[in-house]
């Protein structure tokens, strides 16, 4: 390229997105989130500024300082997802107000004027019905006369090891733009094995001797029980002793919870990374063969972090409730690779005419 590709990541969280798009070659020079425990993992893994505050706080002189003329300036950002998931989506639970803060992100755009920009949420975005925000959020960046383009991407298909799917939006000034094509077929998928196969193994409560990270979730002999008689892909309904069951899950409505206390399968991607992954009543976080709910590290590296991301700076200063929702609200950093491949890409046909 012959001017700098510079960008700032709104919603930065603790770097996955920013961290991805620096291993693709893009300089990341400023994160803004509204959580100030975000700020040590960010700095020290994504060598950026981070800056804490509210997106409704922030000016246009906040995120231009950092761009240069010249610069091919790119602005991204990942609203917080919850007011669109599917338990909000449901009955008259949409009181969430979060889901306005798409319209500060439109603001900044409109007062900014980036050359690119991308979005990257849940689908349920698309189906959320209390207003078009989405729709919206399209319409305004056409107004502002940038070419767009978005899709549901599903995450093994790009190398990443969840069944993880996403709405991601790439959006140029400059011309025609689109996600590269997948780098991985359904027999190139990269495996729970595959990616955490390889770490020394830990008990419950326990923490690696190696990596302070490598710690799993202290679970109760009632759910030690559990996790015994739980077979990877199996079910609680099919695999436990009556004894064992849950009277919640015997309901009707408790019936269809058919992956909780559940082990992941070694030969398959896991499951989608949430912000409760590391504990075992919440999904079919069990690891595949160690009695235990899967440990910080081994849901960091699902989520695609590198097995030298940091975290905390010492075992004594790590707080595992809050490293556990930091890790499963962020952006996987191969999905942050594949966004900052597909713009240096974009902006290579521009060059040569192509687009």
């Amino acid at each position: 390229m012959k001017n700098s590709i510079v960008a700032v990541d709104l919603f930065c969280g603790i770097g996955g997105l920013s961290y991805g798009l620096k291993k693709a070659g893009i300089k990341v020079k400023a994160g803004f989130d509204f959580d100030d425990k975000c700020q040590y993992s960010y700095e020290e893994n994504c060598k950026a500024k981070f800056i804490h505050s509210d997106i409704t706080d922030i000016k246009k002189d906040d995120i231009t300082k950092y761009y240069k003329k010249d610069d091919i300036k790119i602005l991204l950002g990942c609203a917080p997802c919850q007011p669109f998931s599917t338990y909000t989506l449901k009955g008259d639970k949409q009181k969430d107000t979060r889901w306005q803060l798409l319209y500060e992100f439109s603001r900044l755009i409109r007062e900014t004027k980036p050359d690119i920009v991308s979005m990257e949420n849940v689908p349920n975005l698309l189906k959320f019905k209390k207003e078009p925000v989405f729709e919206n959020f399209v319409k305004e960046l056409k107004e502002e006369g940038f070419h767009t383009w978005y899709d549901i991407v599903y995450s093994p298909d790009y190398g990443i090891p969840q069944k993880r799917k996403r709405l991601v939006l790439l959006a140029s000034k400059r011309g025609k733009i689109k996600l590269i094509k997948p780098t991985h077929t359904p027999q190139e998928y990269v495996t729970v094995k595959d990616a955490i196969g390889h770490l020394d193994k830990i008990a419950s409560g326990e923490t690696s001797k190696k990596d302070f990270i490598h710690k799993a979730s202290k679970i109760s002999e009632k759910n030690l029980a559990r996790v015994k008689q739980s077979i990877p892909g199996g079910s609680w309904k099919r695999d436990w002793d009556k004894d064992l069951q849950l009277n919640c899950h015997k309901s009707d409505k408790g019936k269809t919870y058919v992956s909780v206390y559940g082990r992941m399968e070694w030969d398959k991607p896991s499951p989608t990374m949430t912000t409760f992954c590391t504990g075992i009543g919440n999904g079919r976080f069990g690891h595949p063969e160690q009695d235990r709910a899967i440990s910080l590290r081994e849901a960091a590296i699902l989520q695609s972090f590198p097995t030298t991301y940091k975290f905390a700076k010492n075992k004594e200063e790590l707080k595992f409730g809050q490293v556990s929702k930091q890790i499963g609200n962020a952006v996987p950093p191969k999905l942050g690779e594949i966004i900052g491949k597909s713009i240096i890409e974009h902006l290579k046909e521009v060059e040569n005419g192509k687009s």
